[in-house]
């Protein structure tokens, strides 16, 4: 979509505004942004990277950056077209807190089976921690990946099956004062404008 062209089309825009909630002015606008950093109309997964190591200087976001490139690369081509970026930074920074928590979701389900085993909530959490680096102060009952992933499971394992459910996941988020504060956080990363 648009790998070349300078502006969006009328059809690209009125698309992108239909499932999206940015105006043609904001999409427009980071269209030019995104042309700029990606030049090509496509971001690749190292560039997607730097973009988080300038956010995190202080922490290792390679990790987790990955895991968030291939949520954003929905057709799983390789790379984020303008469509994919705008479509995910758009729900991380003015979804809902629902649409929010099925990102997440989608995120923490690395092998995409519709459940969140205590092994990918580990990975998730471990890069988290990775990229953040020293600045987080964490409780002791948080201060590993492992044991924050048993306190999440303990919270929100309601049938104790030892995987989370999407319902699971979205009720017990919603009492989790540490994921709802991320969720409502821009979570996606930013061109520069």
């Amino acid at each position: 979509m648009g790998k070349r062209a300078s502006k969006l089309s009328s059809s690209e825009i009125k698309d992108l505004i239909s499932c999206t909630y940015f105006n043609k002015k904001e999409l427009q606008h980071w269209y030019k942004d995104f042309l700029r950093e990606c030049p090509n109309g496509a971001l690749k997964q190292e560039e997607f990277e730097a973009i988080y190591q300038q956010f995190f200087p202080h922490g290792s976001p390679k990790k987790f950056a990955s895991y968030v490139f291939n949520i954003f690369d929905t057709n799983k081509d390789g790379h984020i077209s303008f469509k994919e970026f705008i479509c995910a930074l758009s729900i991380t920074s003015r979804g809902t807190l629902d649409e929010k928590l099925d990102w997440a979701f989608s995120l923490y389900d690395v092998d995409s089976d519709g459940f969140i085993t205590r092994t990918e909530m580990i990975e998730i959490i471990d890069a988290i921690y990775n990229m953040v680096g020293n600045l987080m102060d964490l409780p002791n009952d948080e201060n590993t990946p492992e044991k924050r992933a048993n306190k999440i499971f303990q919270q929100m394992d309601m049938n104790n099956d030892d995987m989370l459910s999407k319902d699971e996941f979205r009720e017990g988020s919603k009492s989790d004062p540490w994921i709802v504060r991320a969720l409502t956080i821009d979570t996606g990363p930013q061109m520069t404008s």
